[in-house]
């Protein structure tokens, strides 16, 4: 069995239950050593996120403190280009060798149109790729994506046996919270605890992140 370590990406704008529960789902379930949070820099697909790189960087140290098997990878908020995930996959896999088995999670909206991001055939030269069911979307059944799948989909026990090259499909519990409602919950002046943790929720009343403009 390989060492396994998978790579978690999003804005984190902020970071919330959904996320930390689908982590140590993900953990228990599949088996990883590590889930490694990597918030980026500038998105390529979607808007530019209203809390700053450190801002958003410290709110996921404060949610993933004292969490074995959780941990935060900061390298995409150093650059100023497009967070590609080719890129962060590349240098990951050049610091953890071919002993570690890596994989890049995904949930299923953005696995469905996978072809759209930059190099994307490449990603399974580096990562396995786990794509995680999501209430109201459904795995392609034509185009690009839905042959690529169909010739490399696999069980989830490859994702120790080899240390990339397979897409694994999973389901987990559903978790209906999203970032956008929690800043439109801020936004209105409403309380959105219990949607993150309490020390997030502390940082961002301290930092007045996502408040309506007085």
């Amino acid at each position: 069995m390989l060492t396994s370590v998978a790579m978690l990406g999003g804005t984190f704008d902020p970071i919330h239950a959904g996320h930390l529960r689908s982590a140590v789902e993900l953990r228990e379930t599949l088996g990883f050593d590590e889930i490694r949070f990597v918030p980026c820099h500038v998105p390529p697909h979607r808007a530019a996120p209203i809390a700053s790189a450190s801002q958003r960087l410290r709110m996921l140290e404060l949610a993933l403190e004292g969490e074995p098997g959780l941990t935060v990878d900061s390298r995409e908020l150093q650059r100023d280009a497009p967070s590609y995930s080719i890129d962060t996959l590349t240098a990951l896999r050049a610091e953890l060798g071919p002993d570690t088995a890596l994989s890049l999670v995904m949930g299923m909206d953005a696995f469905e149109h996978l072809d759209s991001w930059h190099r994307w055939r490449e990603l399974r030269d580096y990562a396995h790729i786990v794509v995680i069911a999501r209430p109201g979307s459904a795995l392609p059944q034509t185009g690009a994506v839905a042959e690529w799948l169909s010739a490399h989909r696999a069980a989830a026990e490859t994702l120790q046996q080899r240390c990339c090259g397979s897409v694994v499909c999973v389901e987990l519990t559903p978790w209906p919270i999203s970032a956008t409602a929690i800043r439109g919950t801020i936004g209105n002046g409403r309380s959105p605890r219990y949607l993150l943790p309490d020390a997030v929720w502390r940082y961002i009343r301290q930092q007045r992140l996502y408040q309506a403009p007085v």
